[in-house]
């Protein structure tokens, strides 16, 4: 165990905390899942959300597609999504528009066509009797088809851009996976020790992360298209909790070469580090601003580990979390309106949020052991790990879900747009 974690309550906090765990060893690996699963557990009134028919896409693969589209816009919990066959046109290929509307029950309505490698997609308004978006979508891969689709129709229904198409990371011990957003096709990109704190470069292509397979904590780089990777940071002490500038050009992260721990700054291709916070206690678990003006990160510089703010340049730090015996792991929304984060009430913890400079925050789950939250690239959701399990929240707390995983997730993180 690091001896940093070792003596005062805070550091028993963050050794409890994932994200800053060490020594790990669970060896539950999951595997990829063909099957698409929505486990439901949101509260918020189905009258707030959008009615929507969901038909089967004609062609090979239609049935599958529409079951993917339908689940990913039932998990944004923005959808009251009905499934239907496929639907009957006319000779000239327009749908009977009144036996849709009776049958489905919603006002909008999905449905397309399946050639080859292309999915030709319609969102049809019954109301207006007439296509609202109209789209070919040309993929190899049958699911990337399918939530490029929903992701279509979730930015013209909602003006937000989708993110169903985007990957999330996730750890169970010795193992990174990569999944899609829906946390189907799980891929190992990297295993062999125990690995924490995985964080996606801006534009998804490489991912850093801690090993401990040289006895100690090393900040690793790895490339996802050509699993090349490279060693960032491997000083003297620890080496922990990466996070990528907003540009991709660096990396802050937590060193103990001349103290407990505090952050600095080094190029994403490695080299010599800059210091930026100076404290006798522990910092730890940097965070940029998305416009790249500063950091956040987690202190026990005031007695109890809480989240602080400072500029890249140093100085003085200014303290951000208020509520909560423990508040630590803080991510910034893409934003830069919001910050998540996990803390402590009652004995437990749970994911919260709050509204930068706001001075109030919500709680987004009820805990006790809820984790490593990750808000996705649009700012609507938060990905989290909750005992042991990857859970998903509406940023409003208006709906919550889980995701397919196979149990022993010790931290997670939710990737970037990509083109």
């Amino acid at each position: 165990m690091m001896s940093f974690l070792s003596t005062r309550p805070f550091r028993r906090g963050l050794a409890y905390i994932g994200a800053l765990c060490i020594g790990v060893t669970l060896s539950f690996a999951p595997t990829a899942q063909a099957q698409v699963n929505v486990n439901l557990s949101g509260f918020g009134s189905m009258s707030n959300k959008f009615p929507i028919v969901v038909a089967d896409f004609a062609g090979i693969n239609g049935t599958e597609i529409a079951n993917i589209i339908a689940a990913d816009l039932t998990r944004s919990g923005q959808f009251d999504v009905k499934r239907v066959g496929v639907m009957s046109t006319d000779s000239s290929g327009t749908p009977n528009w009144a036996a849709l509307a009776e049958a489905g029950g919603g006002q909008n309505v999905v449905y397309g066509s399946v050639s080859g490698t292309t999915v030709h997609y319609n969102l049809g308004d019954t109301a207006q009797q007439t296509n609202l978006q109209s789209l070919d979508v040309s993929d190899e891969n049958m699911r990337r088809q399918a939530h490029k689709v929903a992701d279509a129709v979730y930015e013209q229904s909602t003006g937000v851009r989708g993110i169903f198409a985007t990957k999330i990371a996730y750890v169970t011990g010795s193992t990174l996976f990569v999944a899609d957003a829906d946390g189907e096709n799980a891929q190992a990109v990297a295993s062999g020790s125990s690995i924490i704190s995985p964080a996606w470069s801006p534009d998804g292509s490489r991912i850093a992360y801690v090993s401990f397979e040289t006895g100690k904590p090393v900040v690793y780089v790895q490339n996802l298209s050509t699993g090349a990777r490279q060693t960032i940071a491997n000083f003297k002490g620890n080496n922990s909790a990466p996070a990528w500038s907003p540009d991709g050009s660096q990396l802050a992260i937590a060193l103990s070469m001349d103290a407990l721990s505090n952050i600095y700054i080094i190029n994403s291709n490695g080299g010599s580090p800059r210091k930026v916070t100076n404290s006798p206690e522990i910092d730890t678990e940097p965070f940029f601003f998305p416009n790249g003006s500063g950091l956040i990160f987690t202190s026990d510089r005031g007695g109890s580990p809480q989240i602080y703010r400072t500029g890249l340049g140093g100085g003085e730090a200014s303290r951000i979390t208020f509520n909560g015996s423990q508040n630590v792991s803080g991510k910034i929304s893409p934003d830069g309106s919001k910050l998540v984060y996990t803390s402590m009430r009652g004995g437990g913890y749970s994911i919260a949020i709050t509204g930068l400079g706001s001075g109030s925050d919500q709680l987004l789950t009820s805990g006790p052991n809820d984790l490593s939250p990750s808000f996705a690239p649009n700012g609507m959701q938060v990905l989290y790990v909750s005992g042991g399990r990857l859970g998903l929240v509406n940023a409003d707390g208006s709906f919550s879900t889980t995701l397919p995983s196979g149990g022993g997730v010790t931290a997670a993180a939710w990737g970037p747009f990509r083109q």
